[in-house]
């Protein structure tokens, strides 16, 4: 929640800095014709100058709404990349503390395969599909068609005696979770 709050304060700042910027655009743009079409009917040269500095202010105006954009997205990016090493290294630390049993899991799993009776091909696609991956993306892994894969996760299914993806997921890790009380 304080996330969407943060991100959407900082959408409306950004979106307030592209606002100041256009019209900061327009100002310019209208003034510098002005002072175009002023020249050209010989308008004089102090009433000019004031012209020239309105233009001026609008370009450091323009600048500096640039400034705040760039800025802005410089800190995004920051703050971006701060929160993906955190969660890099975090993940990293739970698979360093949970390798044993990450370990333990795996073996455990392919027994219950083996008991299954599982082929080698029907394994390894039931090993991608607890990892979450579609059939198309084990497809493209094991350089296999679509179809095959969802023929062995169907084989898979049928041998395990389970209804589908979300079964087979329940089965090894619903001992896992705590009891509801």
């Amino acid at each position: 929640m304080l996330e969407h709050l943060i991100f959407s304060e900082e959408s409306n700042n950004q979106r307030l800095v592209k606002i100041g910027m256009v019209l900061y655009g327009v100002i310019f743009a209208l003034i510098a014709l002005d002072i175009l079409s002023d020249y050209g009917d010989g308008i004089e040269w102090s009433h000019l100058l004031v012209e020239l500095l309105v233009l001026m202010i609008a370009v450091v105006g323009l600048s500096l709404f640039w400034l705040k954009r760039y800025q802005s997205t410089q800190s995004t990016l920051h703050t971006l990349q701060t929160d993906l090493v955190a969660a890099n290294k975090e993940a990293q630390l739970w698979r360093d503390e949970s390798r044993d049993l990450i370990a333990g899991l795996g073996a455990e799993i392919q027994k219950q395969f083996l008991r299954w009776g599982l082929s080698n091909a029907e394994a390894e696609v039931g090993l991608l599909l607890l990892k979450g991956f579609s059939h198309q993306e084990i497809a493209n892994i094991r350089s296999a068609s679509e179809r095959t894969v969802r023929e062995q996760a169907r084989a898979l299914y049928r041998k395990a005696g389970v209804s589908g993806r979300s079964s087979l997921s329940a089965f090894f890790l619903e001992d896992l979770l705590l009891p509801v009380t």
